[in-house]
């Protein structure tokens, strides 16, 4: 009787237990985020951040097609691309203090527009507001090997640093320089 009861028991447990564990999980998000960093000495501490989503390419054509030109694009997918520069950084030719940032850009066949923006926590495109820029700057796209999800990376080549971004066929580097390497007078 102690043994069918032990039984009993067991079974119980091992039914609650996998009820309790094995609930389904939402669906997934097709376009998962991801994260990319500026270091110092690639061990020391992060200059600047990158929390971006990574879409796929859903046509034969991302640029022009999948992503209009001449429209305003979130850079990435789901949240806005969020920056986040741990020291003064000068993107392009201005200086950009320390700080959070939301990136969108302009696309467009032969010059983008790259827009740093104060309004954070948003989602999407859906709420920019042109009066909170904090930096616009036209940069040319270049044409690379195909690429089918989108990437943001740092590159450092000779004695410049870049942000670039890529997918397709396109490649956009924006030049940066750490608050180090352009002046010791801000």
């Amino acid at each position: 009787m102690k043994k069918v009861c032990f039984i009993a028991v067991f079974l119980c447990v091992l039914l609650f237990q996998n009820h309790t564990f094995a609930q389904k999980f939402k669906i997934l998000d097709k376009y998962p985020t991801d994260i990319s960093y500026l270091l110092q000495n690639k061990v020391d501490r992060p200059l600047i951040k990158v929390v971006y989503g990574r879409p796929y390419r859903d046509s034969n054509k991302v640029f022009g097609d999948q992503i209009p030109y001449g429209k305003l694009w979130r850079t990435g997918a789901n949240e806005a691309t969020e920056v986040k520069f741990y020291c003064d950084i000068k993107f392009g030719n201005e200086i950009v203090k320390a700080g959070t940032y939301i990136l969108h850009t302009i696309p467009g066949e032969n010059e983008w527009t790259i827009i740093l923006n104060k309004n954070i926590d948003t989602w999407g495109a859906c709420f920019y507001d042109e009066t909170k820029d904090v930096i616009r700057i036209k940069v040319s796209p270049k044409n690379v090997n195909q690429l089918d999800v989108f990437s943001i990376e740092f590159e450092q080549r000779l004695k410049n640093t870049y942000m670039v971004l890529a997918w397709d066929t396109t490649r956009v580097d924006i030049p940066l320089k750490v608050k180090d390497e352009f002046s010791t007078k801000i």
